[in-house]
């Protein structure tokens, strides 16, 4: 994978994964390599739409396990302890 799809890719990874120091250094370091501000605005605009597609599943999810039984474990995730 070559440096600028990287650098999209791990400024995707920070606003999704709302880490502030994050995107600012891979957003200087996408600047400092070249990568034209359109493809960074995209991959911003990628990033907004995984965020809150995520958001709203596990919105969703919180709605499932609140209908549950107290005490009763499902284990939705299907991972024991998790």
């Amino acid at each position: 994978m070559d440096q600028r799809t990287k650098e999209l890719a791990a400024i995707a990874a920070s606003v999704a994964g709302h880490c502030q120091p994050c995107l600012r250094h891979h957003l200087a370091k996408a600047r400092e390599i070249g990568v034209p501000e359109e493809d960074i605005e995209s991959a911003i605009k990628l990033a907004k739409v995984i965020s809150e597609n995520g958001d709203l599943r596990m919105m969703e999810f919180a709605a499932v396990l609140m209908k549950e039984v107290p005490g009763e474990d499902k284990n939705l995730i299907g991972l024991k302890g998790a």
